[in-house]
């Protein structure tokens, strides 16, 4: 079963503010067009004229002049997104969280109808929060992340096996897992635009343009097939913040500052999950777009400030400055239980 949020942090907006429901609602940064920030949601009614999550506000803003900008309030939707996964949890026990508002359920090991369920869990979702979420059932993770997508909002979609051919093969090829622009493209090029052309499409043929391993892969998504588990321990791989300026920044001590005070902020993440960093990574954009990272990793993990801080400022001096830079981000990496007896110490 995989389970999606509806437009989640619009939603959770929408609660709070129910005189804007209808109204083309859009999420993003500080909730400001004429500032940098991107999209971060957006209400169904905003979704008509092409705004999407990622596209710039200003873009959005030019798009759909009437919508509503709001600030994104990251506490309220973490709020939101617990009380979420509280009734997820009490479906299955195998629980795989992908972000704040989305889902894997394995529910094989229940005796009931999954439709049943998939109903029952919407409605227990909805009396806990007043949201809505689209659920899809499937035999493997592939299929159950199409099936909720396939009638939202508010969907419940179970797709069999045997559904592929009427109700897969004519989506976007797009739509399969681990077909992102690049292989879009180089399909594209064999005349694939389709799940159902791709599944049309000689081992030969793909095996001409793709490694084996993954023309493998792309014939077994084509044909509804997918092995991956569930996988109820995720390990996080890091921890990070970024910020956009909303004037090109060229001051090295003002970054210094900003990135100090991001660092905070992440090692307060850090120490909440009880969790100790190795490796401290410093990206700068610059007015070009251009984008570079530097890292300096420890011999073991830490979560006390002024180590960190100190690698960070490192980091972050290895850049060249005197650039114009658009964004900073600072990233803590190579996680570890903070009760490790590993010692920190340079690398």
């Amino acid at each position: 079963m995989h389970v999606d949020m509806d437009a989640f942090f619009a939603s959770v907006e929408l609660k709070r503010q129910p005189a804007l429901r209808g109204q083309p609602v859009i999420v993003g940064g500080r909730g400001d067009p004429n500032r940098r920030g991107v999209v971060s949601t957006a209400t169904y009614e905003a979704r008509v004229f092409g705004i999407h999550s990622g596209m710039p506000l200003r873009t959005a803003a030019r798009l759909c002049p009437d919508a509503v900008f709001l600030p994104v309030d990251f506490p309220a939707y973490h709020e939101a997104s617990a009380r979420v996964f509280d009734c997820l949890a009490e479906v299955s026990e195998y629980l795989q969280p992908v972000g704040l508002d989305e889902a894997y359920l394995d529910i094989s090991a229940r005796d009931d109808d999954p439709l049943v369920i998939g109903r029952q869990l919407k409605a227990t979702i909805h009396a806990a929060t007043e949201l809505v979420a689209s659920v899809g059932i499937g035999p493997n993770r592939l299929l159950a992340k199409i099936a909720s997508d396939l009638e939202k909002p508010d969907g419940l979609t179970w797709l069999r096996r045997g559904d592929v051919p009427e109700r897969v093969w004519p989506l976007p090829v797009r739509t399969l897992h681990g077909v992102g622009p690049r292989t879009a493209e180089r399909l594209a090029d064999l005349g694939v635009e389709s799940v159902g052309d791709l599944a049309a499409l000689s081992p030969e043929q793909l095996t001409a343009e793709f490694s084996p391993r993954h023309a493998q892969s792309l014939m077994e998504s084509a044909q509804g097939i997918d092995e991956r588990p569930v996988q109820t321990e995720r390990v996080r791989k890091s921890i990070g913040r970024e910020r956009t300026f909303q004037a090109d920044c060229r001051s090295s001590g003002r970054l210094d500052h900003e990135a100090r005070a991001m660092l905070e902020e992440v090692c307060e993440r850090l120490r909440a999950r009880h969790l100790g960093a190795r490796t401290v990574t410093v990206k700068l954009r610059y007015r070009d777009f251009t984008t570079h990272t530097r890292s300096r990793s420890l011999s073991g993990p830490t979560d006390e400030m002024e180590t960190l801080a100190a690698l960070v400022h490192q980091c972050l001096f290895a850049h060249r400055l005197h650039r114009a830079v658009r964004l900073l981000g600072v990233q803590l990496s190579g996680l570890v239980a903070s009760d490790s007896d590993e010692a920190p110490g340079a690398d």
